[in-house]
């Protein structure tokens, strides 16, 4: 049986980045990963992803999303 990991936020939290290169910046959590401590934040720590070719990107695409960012480095705001 797994035991839960207890955070400090949530999904849906609006928050502060406190410490990192992206200090400052604020956005709503969009998902929480406790197991490993990170959590991505809307807006901020954008990294771009090769996508390889589909039927929706024919050429391929380079796509930009949210990277995670550790849980102590956001503050509830």
């Amino acid at each position: 049986m797994a035991s839960r990991v207890k955070t400090h936020v949530k999904k849906g939290d609006e928050v502060v980045v406190i410490s990192g290169n992206h200090k400052g910046e604020s956005g709503k959590i969009l998902q929480v990963f406790p197991e490993k401590g990170q959590v991505l934040v809307e807006g901020v720590r954008m990294i771009k992803k090769h996508q390889r070719r589909s039927q929706e990107h024919p050429e391929g695409a380079i796509i930009e999303r949210e990277g995670p960012i550790h849980i102590s480095n956001v503050k509830l705001a």
